[in-house]
């Protein structure tokens, strides 16, 4: 199911900047520092795995301004994503795990003294460890105050990643539009939805 090989033939644009995020950094609240490890792709009106899928108040964030942040709760628990599309697409990128690189005291309160390579593990734990809440909601994550995402210049080679599908979605549960820097510890693990759909279905 996951492979470190993989085509860009008839991917969406917004693959190619869930990729790009990879190592990039992104600075949260008192001074916690994580470096992105894992993101999900998501991508509007053509995914229906995605919030954006329909157009509603809540996901209207998602239709751009791009570079902002759109945050939700699911479970008890907020999740971060970034805009990464044009105004009017709706696509938007996952931040799925990260590894905390400065500020651990900071996370370590936050997220109950777990191991450090746990910190940052799966959306909701990466968003808790930064001090990620719905105030952050629509913040533009390439200026200060509040949530900053620092990329790197250029993409981190394709040999270094790994591709698969998107954890616990129930449709397009087969699209391979997870990815990670292979070889990480703080990457989550993959848990597919018990009533995914198949290709097929």
């Amino acid at each position: 199911m996951e492979s470190l090989v993989f085509a860009m033939v008839d991917e969406p644009n917004v693959c190619a900047a869930a990729r790009a995020l990879l190592g990039a950094v992104i600075l949260g609240h008192d001074g916690v520092i994580a470096r992105i490890t894992e993101t999900e792709a998501y991508n509007g009106p053509d995914d229906p795995a995605s919030h954006a899928f329909t157009r509603t108040p809540r996901s209207d964030l998602m239709y751009g301004p791009p570079d902002r942040l759109y945050v939700y709760r699911i479970h008890g628990h907020h999740c971060a994503n970034i805009v990464t599309s044009d105004e009017g697409q709706g696509a938007a990128v996952l931040l799925r795990a990260g590894e905390i690189v400065d500020g651990l005291l900071a996370a370590r309160a936050r997220r109950d003294d777990v191991p450090d390579v746990q910190l940052g593990r799966g959306p909701g734990n990466l968003a808790k460890a930064l001090g990620i809440t719905m105030a952050d909601r629509g913040s533009d994550v390439r200026v200060p105050p509040g949530i900053v995402v620092q990329r790197l210049p250029e993409p981190l080679p394709n040999e270094q990643i790994g591709v698969g599908p998107r954890v616990g979605v129930r449709l397009a549960a087969d699209r391979p539009w997870r990815f990670w820097i292979a070889q990480s510890p703080t990457v989550s693990a993959y848990r597919r939805h018990r009533r995914a759909q198949t290709r097929a279905g």
